[in-house]
């Protein structure tokens, strides 16, 4: 995630079938990595509370606890507000130009916690004048009225007129608010933008009391709205269950195009022909999910067909989940003993120094959001016993089954998965990466590093599915 407001169908080759290709493309050398989607979760801690008597019907409680650690307090605080916001909108940093101000706030010293998260806000302009007071209890006017700054609604609110403004709030049903004229005509504005652009709610305005204290519920639920507004929060395409998801699946893949980076197929072509590994990924964060990663997994395929039928196998399943598909880019090596290979808009190839060549082929990721961690339990099972391939010619699986099927979750599900890693490199909204067991991963960075002095490589640990895992140890099942 960047600061929100820092500037503010398959082809054909000869010689070479597809699944001998796409395993090529899985691992590297020689076989121990694989390149796929896999963005590591923010843990920075906001604040540590019994929140078990908060109810949580929409799970935004769960979310930015299992997404971001935030856990809120049953009435948070402003100070628990401030921190909550600087976390989901990556404005943590010291290195911003809020912390070389120095920024002097009535009640927070510099060296307090909450400090650099509140500077990052006021230069910013989420917050707008300094005397912060992190300990009094949140009202829902503050928390509604610095989101509407955090989600960049400023200058939209300041084109509402006091009529404008006062006819939206009488809608709403939303009474007349205190304070001096100013305060109010600005207060005003700004619940108005609110209520208009759904920053606000509609199922909260009935209970909505501008001076009354913020819950934890309605706390997350404008937090989750910010994030919305930064195009952070969860990106889906539909649900497992919605009639009209297999369209939206196909439109989704034919309007997706071969994921390129010239500054990453640079480093990652080169780790390439030094044997670092013989695959990797490329892929393009603005369609990363952003689901809970402890109710979320993550597939990776080829085939189109699959894809839709692994949604229909779902759906005879009962299993309820969030979908997002994410294009990919598979990059390997193609040798040259396999013959000339054709290329398509969806598969490129580029020849080396040795005869051999870089291909490109369009892949995708389809993530998956569970209703419950028993259903993303149970989709290891569903995926064994319909989509594994244990024999040539097996029946009773659907369309383009694999022998190691490829699905990874950044949270542990339990013994049916193996941990691993993966080396990340960004740029700009791209990033290529490669799996790997965990014993090669330091390998694999240090040997992208030489390629390219001071890069910095992201490497954490994840789970992947026992037969991916296998193969990764060399079994051919």
């Amino acid at each position: 995630m960047t600061a929100p407001f820092a500037n503010l169908r398959l082809s054909s080759w000869r010689m070479i079938p597809l699944s001998a290709a796409l395993l090529i493309a899985a691992f590297s050398s020689p076989i121990d990595s694989y390149a796929a989607h896999a963005a590591a979760p923010v843990v920075q801690q906001v604040s540590i509370s019994d929140s078990s008597n908060i109810t949580d019907p929409d799970n935004q409680l769960t979310y930015l606890k299992d997404r971001f650690n935030i856990q809120l307090s049953s009435t948070p605080t402003k100070g628990e507000y401030i921190a909550a916001l600087a976390t989901v909108l990556n404005l943590n940093s010291s290195s911003t130009a809020s912390a070389d101000k120095k920024t002097a706030f009535t009640g927070l010293n510099s060296n307090d916690p909450l400090y650099t998260q509140a500077a990052a806000l006021y230069a910013e302009g989420i917050l707008d004048n300094t005397d912060v007071k992190p300990s009094v209890p949140l009202s829902q006017n503050d928390a509604i009225r610095i989101a509407v700054k955090a989600a960049g609604l400023t200058e939209l609110a300041a084109t509402y007129s006091e009529d404008k403004a006062q006819a939206v709030l009488t809608k709403s049903g939303i009474r007349t608010l205190a304070g001096t004229a100013e305060t109010r005509l600005a207060a005003s504005k700004d619940l108005a933008v609110a209520v208009d652009t759904g920053l606000l709610p509609q199922s909260v305005l009935p209970s909505f009391q501008p001076d009354e204290q913020a819950d934890a519920s309605f706390t997350t639920e404008v937090l989750s709205r910010v994030l919305a507004f930064h195009g952070e929060y969860k990106n889906t395409i539909g649900q497992v269950q919605d009639d009209d998801i297999f369209a939206k699946i196909h439109q989704a893949y034919f309007t997706q195009i071969l994921v390129q980076s010239p500054e990453l197929q640079a480093l990652f072509d080169a780790g390439l022909q030094q044997n670092l590994f013989t695959g990797y990924n490329i892929k393009d964060s603005r369609y990363d999910a952003h689901f809970d990663p402890k109710l979320s997994l993550t597939y990776g395929h080829s085939n189109l067909k699959h894809a839709i039928q692994l949604i229909g196998l779902l759906r005879s399943e009962g299993i309820q989940a969030n979908v997002q598909l994410e294009p990919k880019t598979s990059a390997f090596v193609y040798l040259k003993e396999w013959g000339q290979p054709a290329q398509t808009e969806d598969y490129k190839v580029v020849q080396i120094n040795n005869g051999n060549y870089i291909a490109y082929s369009k892949e995708y990721d389809l993530a998956l959001e569970f209703a419950t961690i028993g259903q993303k339990n149970r989709f290891d099972t569903i995926i064994n016993q319909y989509a594994k391939k244990n024999s040539k010619d097996q029946a009773g699986l659907i369309a383009q089954s694999w022998w190691q099927p490829l699905y990874y979750s950044l949270s542990s599900p339990g013994s049916a998965y193996t941990e691993i890693a993966n080396n990340r490199v960004s740029a700009g909204r791209y990033y290529a990466q490669s799996f790997s067991l965990t014993d090669k991963a330091s390998s694999i960075a240090d040997g992208l590093r030489k390629i390219k002095p001071g890069v910095e490589v992201e490497s954490y640990h994840f789970w992947v599915d026992a037969p991916f895992y296998r193969y990764l140890n060399g079994e051919a099942q």
